[in-house]
């Protein structure tokens, strides 16, 4: 069935080089779109990593090797922030995790010039090319020809997970002191960057590194985080470990219980929390709701999750409603997904043929797109990169 099924993609794969070859329009599949440049995206995570309550990162790149080259950027860029913030305020006897960068201290323009060379040339990287071989990759539950809405999710999913994976062995790589493969809280310690940082003004709440944090997200208890438990140290919305999710709805408590009684009364729920429930409801039309209707939805989900009646929500109780507070990546694949679905399917049967993606290959790009002729950005669907 295997063999079948490759034989099947590569006649499909001809058939469609040789439509697109004849096809006036689409000629130059790459070069047709020649208002539009890749770019080398860049959104190195300088907000705190493990802050619960940060800005969610951009989704990988489609293709594996657009972000391969991106990861690569990046690499650079924080092996130079470490450099600056380590090398210059703390001891040498703490070694950098990668060889020190002295020649890499200019931009990093020059390094991936060629890179953006590459991605910009039709005959290296060429889009419509690029689809057809990633397609049966995709094509896998079940191989029929078609790239579903779940197939399309779970794709987004391996990516971002293998990103998630690639930027916490490198967080490790920093302060894993003994280079014996776990961090301790001993070794453990906020970024230089973040303890010299003025917090008011960047927002951000530096209680994140907290020690109850660390010892909730050691899973085995053994007193240190191996790759795994780092991993979900640093992305608590995505673990399934229970006493880091228990970790998280005690934070949320923290956060919003302004008389500092230790649970949420309705007041501090509907003030915070339940807008937060609210977005993460993707068919959520706030044009149609009136004041009164949103409370009356509120006090329907407070006396639902108050279990015990006491009119207030203590940790446990937010249990049921934290995946929405804290939306686990699968929300941002789906949503990344759906995008994808209302611009490249185009007979609407909420899947992706082979066909409907050649068709529409700078949907799969729209991140690393920019650059007007006229030297202006071009207008794209940038709000999930």
């Amino acid at each position: 069935m295997g063999k079948y099924n490759h034989i099947i993609y590569i006649t499909v794969a001809v058939a469609l080089l040789v439509l697109v070859s004849r096809s006036p329009h689409k000629s130059k599949p790459q070069g047709s779109h020649h208002r539009r440049r890749l770019k080398i995206r860049t959104h190195f995570p300088f907000a705190p990593p493990s802050d619960p309550h940060r800005h969610h990162d951009p989704p990988p790149a489609f293709d594996p090797i657009v972000a391969e080259i991106e990861l690569r950027r990046e690499d650079r860029q924080w092996e130079h922030l470490y450099y600056q913030t380590h090398h210059q305020s703390e001891s040498e006897s703490a070694p950098p995790p990668h060889p020190e960068p002295d020649h890499e201290s200019q931009p990093e323009w020059e390094d991936f010039a060629d890179a953006e060379d590459y991605l910009n040339d039709a005959e290296r990287f060429n889009v419509t090319n690029r689809l057809m071989l990633l397609f049966p990759r995709i094509d896998v539950s079940p191989a029929d020809g078609f790239a579903s809405e779940f197939e399309l999710i779970l794709w987004s999913l391996q990516q971002s997970r293998k990103e998630a994976m690639h930027r916490s062995q490198r967080e490790m790589n920093t302060h894993d002191k003994d280079r014996d493969g776990f961090v301790t809280f001993a070794e453990y310690e906020p970024p230089s960057w973040v303890r010299s940082a003025d917090n008011t003004s960047l927002g951000y709440d530096f209680g994140w590194w907290k020690e109850d944090h660390f010892n909730a997200s050691d899973a085995d208890g053994d007193g240190r985080l191996n790759i795994t438990e780092f991993n979900d140290f640093l992305h608590p919305a995505d673990t399934t470990n229970p006493k880091l999710i228990l970790w998280l709805c005690k934070e949320e408590i923290r956060e919003r219980d302004r008389d500092k009684d230790g649970v949420v009364n309705f007041e501090e729920f509907f003030h915070g929390i339940y807008d937060l429930v609210r977005n993460y409801v993707e068919s959520h039309d706030t044009d149609d709701e009136s004041d009164d209707s949103v409370e009356a939805a509120a006090k329907m989900l407070f006396a639902m999750l108050d279990k015990d009646g006491d009119g207030y929500l203590s940790d446990v109780e937010l249990l049921p409603i934290i995946g929405k507070i804290h939306p686990p990546e699968h929300y941002y694949a789906k949503q990344y997904t759906n995008h994808i679905l209302q611009q490249a399917d185009g007979d609407k049967d909420g899947r992706l043929s082979l066909t409907e993606m050649i068709e529409s290959p700078y949907v799969f790009y729209t991140g690393v797109f920019s650059d007007n002729e006229d030297g202006s950005d071009y207008e794209v669907h940038d709000e999930f990169r």
